[in-house]
C-alpha cells in the first residue's frame, strides 16, 4: 500500500523536525500497512529549498533500512507559476510522470478556469496531475460540483486521511466523503506531519478503501 503524499523528511518544512521524528513516522507508516512513500515536502513559500529538500531525502533514504522510498513534492500552483512551468521537470514524481499540484486552500472562486491552462500544460508535458486534499479548498466547500470539474480536466484527486478526525482546518469531513462517494477519489493518502497522521489514515483507508477509483 502505498502513501504519495506525506512530509516525513526531516527538517525541511513544517514536518518531521528531524531525523528521529522522521524514523519514528516511518514506523508509523509500517504499522499502518504502508508499504511504500512518495516524499513530498512543501514546494512553497517559506520552506522550499530544492537541494536541502534532496538532501534530507537522501539522508532519510540512508536511515531507512532498505523501506521503498519515492521523492517528489506537493506544488503549490502560486509558488509554480513564480518559478516557471518548465520546473515541472525537476519536481514531479522522481521516475514517475505524476505531479502532485496544491490550489489554493482559501480562494472562493466558483470555477477553477485560472487553473485549467496550468493543468493542460502539465498534462501537455506528459504529466498525470494529481490535486492534492480537494476537500480542504473552500471553493470546493462550497461548490462540490468544482471536484468534478477538475475530475472532467483529467485530473486525479487524492484526500487527506486526517480529514476522518475533521481535518487540518475543521471542515474537511463532509467534502471529503462525499467526492469519495461520488466516486472522484483515486488516492488517499496520509498528508502525515506527525505521527499520529498514520493513526488516521488507517482508519480512513480501512472505511473509505473500497469506495476508490482506478
Amino acid at each position: 500500500m502505498r502513501d504519495l503524499h506525506c512530509h516525513i523528511l526531516p527538517g525541511v518544512d513544517d514536518g518531521a523536525r528531524g531525523l528521529n521524528e522522521s524514523l519514528a513516522m516511518l514506523n508509523a507508516a509500517k504499522a499502518a500497512g504502508i508499504t511504500s512513500i512518495t516524499c513530498t515536502p512543501h514546494c512553497r513559500d517559506p520552506y522550499f529549498d530544492f537541494e536541502a529538500m534532496w538532501q534530507a531525502f537522501y539522508a532519510l533514504e540512508d536511515a531507512a533500512d532498505g523501506f521503498p522510498l519515492q521523492m517528489g513534492f506537493e506544488v503549490n500552483y502560486h509558488k509554480l507559476m513564480e518559478l516557471g512551468i518548465e520546473w515541472a521537470e525537476v519536481l514531479h514524481f522522481d521516475n514517475s510522470n505524476e505531479f502532485l499540484l496544491e490550489l489554493s486552500v482559501g480562494a472562493r472562486s466558483s470555477r477553477y478556469d485560472d487553473y485549467e491552462r496550468t493543468i493542460f500544460q502539465l498534462q501537455g508535458m506528459g504529466y498525470e496531475v494529481i490535486i492534492a486534499h480537494p476537500e480542504r479548498y473552500s471553493a470546493i466547500q462550497r461548490n462540490p460540483d468544482l471536484a468534478d470539474e477538475l475530475v472532467r480536466m483529467g485530473c486525479k484527486l487524492q484526500c487527506s486521511t486526517d480529514f476522518i478526525a475533521g481535518g487540518r482546518f475543521g471542515a474537511e469531513r463532509r467534502p471529503a466523503v462525499k467526492m469519495l462517494k461520488d466516486g472522484l477519489v483515486t488516492y488517499l493518502a496520509s498528508d502525515a506531519h506527525r505521527v499520529v497522521h498514520y493513526d488516521y489514515f488507517a482508519k480512513a483507508y480501512h472505511k473509505y478503501e473500497h469506495l476508490l477509483i482506478g
